[in-house]
């Protein structure tokens, strides 16, 4: 009986250490009662304060909840401070970064602008140095032509002629004359059919031919002016182009392809005009074209006989005669320069090349073709316009020829028509000499 207290002691003792390491956290105090006034549940435990059972405890749990939960709260609060804390540490730097990234943005932007400006500046400059310019021409605004003189009266001598639209520059005046240089000519024009200063200025414009001269080493013709629009063709550094049109950063211009767009920034602007041609020129030229209008008549007598004999005689076996493409007066090597460059029609164009079996652009063609004759020619179809000899218009053009043309050259073959690397879609052509404004025509032979 004695052992049966003491092991029932031992369990008071053991459940009432486990309640109150249970609930010290809840600062409760904890009785136990005899072993033998002990329900069978073994343990009944009484709050000192309240003397509530054990049973009640339930009922306040869910008080105790909400203390956890408040609890909870407050430190998810705590946590919530020290979040934003740190959020509010980090949040300026990321503003700081953003308002740095905007900046660069509006930096670049500003950049860009200024440059834009800054090249429209440049251009403006150029066109109000070029109009300056023009305040010296003189232009004469004649029905046919005014006289050059070698003093400034109608008694001095002839030493050349500034026809209609055509351009000198002013040196002096004097007596209701200006003095001029224009071409190889240097004398005297009467005031009355030629204009100057302000009036030149607007005169110059209509009669002068706007000239691009491409300052990059590949520019790009678009369809539409615009960096983002289609390429309508590649054109060559120091190649020039004929403008017809000048806009806000862009220019229009023709080229073989067709009329495209180019941005001003990469293409240098002047323009060009016709000179006053001198006495000695004039009456080489007339020689020429009455030379020239012989040997037409005498090649197409020539060509009539041929085809009489033809003709007449009594052959069943037909002859299949290919075209000679040169025709008309000229030098005997010219006609072999067009003959020589025909044989090539159907081969492909090749932007750059120069092989006249593989492939060519403009230039390198007749480049090529006069390399066959011992004649050295540069690759580039605006040089082609010093070379040789210079030809008073297509009118006057003979087999052999240089014709030029904006951005583009080709060789004259006779009736009117010349052969030339056209494009990459068409390849080397014989196409009509007139086909597009002819900018000079050069002879060689």
């Amino acid at each position: 009986m004695q052992k049966k207290h003491i092991k029932a002691g031992r369990r008071t003792a053991i459940c009432a250490v486990s309640a109150a390491l249970l609930f010290s956290s809840m600062n409760l105090e904890i009785f136990a009662t005899e072993a033998n006034d002990l329900p069978s549940a073994g343990v009944d435990f009484f709050l000192s304060a309240s003397a509530t059972s054990v049973k009640s405890l339930k009922e306040d749990e869910d008080s105790t909840d909400f203390a956890v939960a408040a609890a909870s709260k407050e430190s998810s609060k705590s946590a919530l401070t020290a979040t934003a804390a740190a959020t509010a540490t980090i949040q300026p730097q990321k503003e700081q970064d953003a308002q740095e990234g905007e900046e660069k943005v509006i930096e670049e932007t500003m950049e860009a602008s200024t440059t834009k400006t800054m090249n429209q500046k440049e251009r403006e400059l150029e066109n109000r140095r070029e109009e300056e310019g023009f305040k010296s021409l003189v232009i004469a605004k004649v029905n046919n032509y005014v006289n050059v003189r070698s003093i400034p009266s109608e008694d001095g001598e002839i030493l050349g002629k500034l026809y209609d639209k055509s351009v000198g520059e002013f040196i002096s005046e004097k007596d209701g004359w200006y003095e001029i240089t224009s071409g190889s000519v240097t004398g005297f024009v009467k005031a009355e059919y030629c204009v100057t200063g302000e009036e030149a200025v607007a005169l110059a414009r209509e009669v002068g031919t706007r000239i691009a001269t491409v300052n990059t080493t590949t520019l790009k013709v678009r369809e539409e002016p615009g960096m983002d629009t289609t390429v309508l063709g590649l054109i060559p550094i120091e190649d020039q182009l004929l403008v017809t049109e000048e806009l806000d950063g862009w220019v229009k211009v023709n080229i073989e392809e067709g009329d495209g767009y180019v941005s001003s920034d990469f293409v240098t602007l002047s323009t060009e005009f016709v000179k006053a041609e001198s006495k000695a020129e004039e009456e080489a030229r007339l020689a020429k074209e009455a030379a020239e209008r012989k040997a037409a008549q005498e090649a197409a007598a020539k060509a009539a006989k041929a085809s009489a004999k033809k003709s007449s005689s009594a052959s069943a076996e037909q002859e299949i005669v290919m075209p000679v493409m040169s025709s008309g007066g000229g030098s005997e090597l010219g006609k072999s320069v067009a003959d020589f460059a025909c044989q090539f029609v159907g081969n492909p164009y090749v932007y750059g090349g120069s092989s006249l079996t593989n492939g060519t652009d403009c230039s390198g063609f007749v480049m090529s073709v006069y390399k066959n004759f011992g004649v050295s020619l540069p690759h580039s179809s605006a040089a082609d316009r010093s070379v040789g000899s210079s030809v008073d218009g297509l009118a006057n053009a003979q087999p052999g020829d240089i014709v030029c043309y904006s951005g583009h050259v080709g060789i004259y073959v006779g009736n009117g028509q010349i052969v030339h690397a056209s494009t990459a879609k068409t390849g080397i052509i014989i196409s009509n000499a007139s086909y597009r404004s002819v900018l000079s025509v050069r002879r060689i032979f």
